[in-house]
């Protein structure tokens, strides 16, 4: 199926690796123009390589997205160099254990700004290219805010807030076609997820355990998976869908629990 995506300019925060990467790299075979935004440049400038040795356009943009100013540079930069903004993918952040116990205001404001604010700071600073082009927002967002997960309250309501968001921005941008979804991921065997892992005991038990619980297969689902969602979503293949949120989850999130395999 063609997308209709050659030559849009899609913006992806966090794009440099993970779930972000597995959106860019799917965009660029749609024919997109991918813009990585991140933190590092090394990081950034490696996907770009990566996609020109395959013949696909990209850029990188250094941004540290907790910064406000970060933010609006980054944005202005695409704009100079490449003249438009199609759509926005809000993918970075970072499950950072702030808990309520063990937490404290300092360290839930930061946790609040490393995965949500920039959310809205980088939807702000586009829309005005969006409006122009009735162009598209897909927040990628977490199970945590549905399910819970326990010792992670700072996360835990960045993504009740995406969610929010997401219907928020779909009810206001009607009136310029700008449709807004988000794709809610449970389990996806990601760079920071591996790192995680590992610092849980018995990893391996851990890991069968929390496959044993997916419905659909009993597995991980793939940052593939999550990538062939995110660019149906932002092409108009799915012109009239707006405000939703779509689990791509194997069934994780919603099925009987009495699917578990125990």
């Amino acid at each position: 199926m063609n997308l209709n995506l050659k030559g849009k300019v899609v913006l992806v925060t966090g794009g440099a690796k993970g779930i972000g990467k597995g959106i860019v790299e799917m965009l660029a075979e749609e024919g997109a123009i991918p813009v990585i935004i991140g933190r590092k440049e090394k990081d950034n400038a490696l996907v770009v390589a990566e996609l020109a040795e395959k013949g696909f356009q990209s850029l990188g943009v250094v941004a540290e997205l907790t910064k406000p100013e970060d933010c609006k540079i980054a944005v202005e930069q695409v704009v100079s160099q490449l003249g438009r903004i199609d759509a926005l993918v809000n993918n970075a952040g970072l499950n950072d254990g702030v808990s309520l116990e063990d937490g404290d205001y300092d360290s839930f404001v930061k946790s609040l700004n490393n995965s949500l604010v920039h959310y809205y700071l980088m939807a702000h600073y586009c829309l005005p290219e969006l409006k122009k082009n009735k162009g598209t927002i897909l927040n990628i967002t977490s199970k945590t805010a549905e399910t819970g997960q326990g010792g992670t309250s700072g996360y835990a309501a960045s993504n009740g807030g995406r969610n929010a968001l997401t219907r928020e921005w779909a009810v206001e941008l009607l009136p310029y076609s700008i449709r807004v979804n988000a794709i809610v991921v449970a389990e996806s065997m990601t760079p920071q997820y591996e790192n995680w892992i590992k610092t849980i005991p018995n990893p391996e038990e851990t890991l069968k355990k929390i496959t044993s619980r997916i419905p659909l297969e009993n597995r991980m689902t793939t940052v593939e998976e999550i990538a062939n969602m995110a660019v149906f979503l932002i092409s108009d293949r799915s012109s009239h869908t707006t405000g939703q949120l779509i689990h791509v989850d194997g069934g994780y999130v919603h099925l009987d629990r009495a699917l578990i395999n125990d």
